[in-house]
């Protein structure tokens, strides 16, 4: 029997990519899922395919209601709702905010409303969406790489504080994946993402094997591994050859 049968699960921005993929592996796996996304028709498609519930609404609004439709009990939480913006140190005050309050703070307002009962309980499972980005960097996208390291930072913080009382964290890293965002990404996606991209199915998988290990790092694509580790041990070699991808991004015409 599936370990998630029966439990209640958000996935937030599941009207399509990884979000739906997630979605339909934990319907697939028997949970009871809430379907959430901001287009309203998306996310009922979505939900209606795979027998879900269907909520939609900007992540941080919807928790109280999402929860309502659970029968006020969530098990597991998928803050997967992102923002991919691109730009550089001179990007707008607002896309740097917008790319905050999406991708770190949606999930600090989700962990606010649920850790109460999570922690009274003994149990709860938060999966957070961060990206490679967030282990090591985008060229051509400043306000998504540091929200993406503020996410992956407070999944960790998450994890490192309240493991001890039952909550089980999960950061997925992967790198380019087949959905909108990706090709949104442009000239940058292309030329460091689109040569190993994988499917959204691929990063649902690697989900459940690590909800399996109880292992907190999701690495959809294995060689971040290698990347991240050398980040770490030589981060003057590692810095200049992201400078040498991000002279071949300018290169090109970014």
């Amino acid at each position: 029997m599936s370990a998630v049968r029966g439990a209640g699960v958000v996935v937030t921005g599941a009207g399509g990519g990884i979000g739906a993929a997630i979605a339909r592996r934990f319907a697939a796996e028997g949970a009871r899922v809430v379907v959430n996304d901001l287009d309203p028709g998306r996310t009922k498609a979505v939900a209606d395919d795979i027998g879900a519930l269907a909520v939609s609404g900007d992540a941080s609004a919807v928790i109280e209601e999402a929860r309502d439709a659970l029968g006020g009990t969530v098990d597991v939480w998928c803050a997967n709702a992102g923002l991919a913006s691109p730009g550089d140190a001179s990007a707008d005050e607002d896309v740097w905010a917008a790319a905050w309050d999406v991708n770190v703070m949606a999930h600090v307002r989700a962990a606010r409303a649920l850790l109460p009962d999570w922690l009274e309980r003994g149990s709860g499972r938060f999966v957070s969406t961060v990206s490679a980005a967030g282990l090591l960097t985008m060229v051509g996208a400043a306000p998504y790489s540091v929200s993406k390291h503020g996410a992956y930072a407070f999944a960790e913080w998450l994890s490192l504080s309240y493991r001890h009382r039952g909550l089980k964290v999960h950061a997925i890293c992967p790198q380019g994946v087949r959905t909108d965002m990706l090709t949104a990404a442009g000239a940058a996606g292309e030329l460091v993402l689109a040569p190993t991209a994988i499917e959204p199915e691929d990063v649902a998988d690697a989900l459940f094997d690590a909800m399996a290990d109880d292992r907190f790092l999701v690495l959809p694509h294995p060689e971040v591994a290698d990347y991240y580790r050398a980040r770490a041990t030589d981060p003057e070699r590692w810095l200049g050859n992201m400078n040498h991808i991000q002279r071949k991004w300018e290169g090109a015409g970014a």
